[in-house]
């Protein structure tokens, strides 16, 4: 349950950058309302988050799942390219997210 409140951070920020897009620039309202309320949510979410995991550890995984999702939402639903470099890159990032999960020993102090 500890990552339960960074997948909500996670998720919301790639809402708020998805919508920052839209936002042409903060010129839409509605993008923008939306960018704005879902960054507010994210960071709320991360600070319930940083009780329990520790900040490099968690900032890792918020950065680096959020990278991924950011990129497919791009690609699936903005018309992005991917090409091969952007992709091993990314998997460079989950390979290290996954480094984290699985070996690291980090506890908050």
């Amino acid at each position: 349950m500890h990552y339960l409140p960074l997948a909500l951070a996670i998720l919301c920020e790639v809402i708020g950058t998805t919508f920052m897009k839209e936002s042409q620039g903060f010129k839409k309202l509605i993008p923008s309302l939306v960018t704005v309320v879902s960054y507010a949510t994210a960071f709320y979410f991360l600070s319930i988050t940083l009780k329990t995991i520790p900040t490099g550890v968690a900032y890792a995984i918020w950065s680096g799942v959020g990278i991924v999702l950011i990129a497919t939402v791009g690609w699936a639903f903005q018309g992005q390219r991917l090409d091969f470099a952007a992709m091993l890159g990314m998997g460079l990032i989950v390979a290290g997210v996954a480094v984290i999960q699985l070996f690291s020993n980090t506890t908050p102090h």
